[in-house]
């Protein structure tokens, strides 16, 4: 009945899911500023008891934040995106007295994605454009094995352990509904500030010196910068069927130091500071063609995300993300694949963002 009860209380705080959403420009000068911001918070919940076909009882809570803060002036457009999501799930895996309710406690989701771009319209959609982007998280990562009292986490990842950090000077050829973005001139810095990560050789692709030495921080180094090429494409579509909105965005990094980095001659095994993902080895990466070696060298980020409103209150949402990052050892057998998918519903109650310089 305690159990019961609990769930009970935690439904009723969780009855209330907040969104806000406003876009309203604010003419400044030559130029205006049009602002949306969309908090959201989001709780769904499972109860089993006495069930005949089974299940878990679980309750999962996250917190997103969408905004876009968009400076149009004749001359140029300066945009800025925050995309920030933390989310727990917590799940009743044993009927026992001896385990907690909901025993255990696992991170959902976790993201930061801080963008800053400013462009210049040149001719025909075509342009100059220069970027800015953080990534990275709120809180640790974990890898878990066992349940309850027996459950062990090992730390995989922290807050900017790792970060990355992308300045690009790109062309840009920008419409109504997508934009293509290509640069030859790309900075990525990788930044792991985690002594204990780095010790236990998760790097992240932050390369250590020769007298690295695992027992010494003092010998660590906690960033890597890498020059390259990036493209960028995406896709904003509102109502591509009715009431349905499509997100797509897709981003490749070419780090031009990788191929010196992998060693790809005859001593590869030796020289190389790639560190081998659970199930590959040497001669399998020996016996790639150029074309399969830069395709594995290469980074790769894809975004979708869908809405269908039902009302102006309530949406379905679906949102994948798919990342190759051969600096990710990877967890079990996805190797290097980083997958991420997401469905559920939401509520919405409508609050306006302060508009700048309105009280």
């Amino acid at each position: 009945m305690k159990r019961i009860l609990t769930l009970f209380a935690v439904l009723l705080m969780g009855a209330t899911v907040v969104t806000a959403q406003d876009e309203t420009p604010v003419k400044l000068n030559d130029g205006k500023w049009t602002t949306s911001s969309t908090p959201a918070l989001k709780v769904s919940e499972f109860f089993f008891n006495n069930w005949a076909t089974s299940g878990n009882s679980q309750i999962d809570a996250t917190a997103t934040f969408f905004g876009n803060y968009k400076y149009t002036h004749p001359k140029f457009v300066w945009d800025n995106i925050a995309d920030l999501a933390y989310g727990y799930a917590w799940q009743d895996l044993a009927e026992s007295e001896e385990l907690p309710f909901f025993e255990t406690r696992r991170k959902s989701n976790d993201k930061i994605d801080l963008t800053s771009a400013i462009s210049w319209n040149a001719y025909k959609g075509w342009g100059a454009s220069f970027t800015a982007n953080l990534k990275t998280q709120f809180g640790r990562g974990f890898e878990y094995s066992g349940v309850g009292d027996n459950q062990i986490e090992k730390v995989i990842s922290d807050f900017f352990a790792p970060a990355y950090l992308t300045t690009a000077l790109s062309f840009e050829h920008k419409r109504a509904d997508w934009s293509v973005s290509l640069s030859f001139l790309t900075g990525k810095t990788t930044f792991v500030y985690n002594d204990s990560l780095i010790a236990a050789g998760r790097n992240y692709g932050v390369l250590q010196d020769d007298d690295f030495r695992r027992n010494d921080p003092k010998t660590f180094n906690h960033a890597y910068f890498a020059l390259g090429s990036y493209v960028k494409a995406q896709y904003l579509k509102k109502d591509i069927l009715p009431n349905l909105d499509l997100y797509a965005r897709a981003e490749l990094f070419y780090d031009y130091k990788k191929p010196k980095n992998m060693a790809w001659g005859e001593n590869m095994a030796s020289e190389s500071k790639y560190t081998l993902a659970e199930g590959e080895d040497w001669t399998t990466l020996q016996n790639k063609k150029w074309f399969a070696r830069r395709a594995f060298e290469t980074d790769l980020d894809f975004e979708l995300k869908l809405d269908y409103r039902f009302a102006s209150f309530v949406s379905a949402n679906f949102a994948l993300n798919l990342k190759w990052d051969t600096d990710f050892s990877g967890m079990g057998n996805w190797n290097h694949w980083q997958v991420y998918q997401m469905a559920g519903v939401q509520f919405y109650l409508n609050w306006k963002t302060p508009r700048p310089g309105v009280d």
